[in-house]
């Protein structure tokens, strides 16, 4: 069975399954889950909020290989 299977029945059965079930597989996986709880720097949060902002304000869309390189000069600078 592939991921994309096992992730899509899991999703399915998460929606139906009952709240004794619902903590059961949490308590499997929680540890794992808060280790993969992703914390961005509040330089990089006023970053995201001035583009959408931008963007909400009429501004123009940026090219995925123009924002790697944005990504890339904001990532040098954190180092």
């Amino acid at each position: 069975m592939s991921s994309a299977t096992i992730k899509e029945q899991l999703h399915n059965y998460l929606e139906i399954a009952d709240d004794r079930k619902l903590r059961a597989i949490y308590t499997m996986v929680e540890d794992e889950i808060r280790e993969s709880t992703v914390e961005y720097s509040d330089e990089f949060k006023a970053e995201l909020d001035r583009r959408v902002n931008h963007y909400l304000n009429g501004g123009k869309m940026v090219t995925p290989a123009e924002m790697n390189k944005r990504l890339q000069r904001i990532r040098k600078k954190r180092t």
